[in-house]
């Protein structure tokens, strides 16, 4: 299975020049905690940054500054770790542990925006790949069982 696959397409984004405050409000209303920052019009979105909640928290809130002054490209982490929508799971998971991150955002061939995925999106699909090998070995074991008797 592959990133394109499972990861949300439906991407909540922000210019650099988003105020914060109106970031906040997009984080709020679509009940996420990031946005990807981009750039270029509708269906060639370049991903130039992600804005997570913990970035509103420590950036801003915790070092009690002005938030009326402040852009999303102001706190954005820039280039955002991305992969291409056809890396795998394993792949996604070995770049979150490198990276330090809960979520990547997902490319085209162009390096254009087509989704976002995140460690609650990989949970259920590992959940599920785990329980169907959970299965086989049961099955494999009641057929020898059988077969032994």
């Amino acid at each position: 299975m592959n990133v394109g696959e499972i990861c949300s397409r439906v991407v909540v984004v922000a210019e650099g020049r988003t105020p914060v405050q109106q970031a906040a409000k997009l984080m709020r209303d679509h009940h996420i905690g990031a946005l990807v920052v981009t750039e270029g019009g509708e269906g060639a979105r370049i991903p130039v940054g992600i804005v997570t909640d913990r970035d509103l928290v420590v950036e801003v809130v915790a070092a009690d500054v002005d938030y009326r002054t402040l852009t999303v490209g102001d706190i954005m982490s820039e280039r955002p770790a991305a992969l291409k929508e056809g890396a795998g799971v394993f792949e996604a998971i070995a770049q979150m542990r490198s990276g330090g991150v809960r979520r990547l955002v997902v490319v085209d061939a162009n390096d254009h925006l087509l989704g976002i995925v995140a460690m609650d999106d990989l949970v259920p699909v590992l959940a599920e790949e785990l329980s169907a090998l959970a299965q086989a070995i049961r099955l494999e074991q009641r057929r020898e069982a059988q077969q032994r008797r």
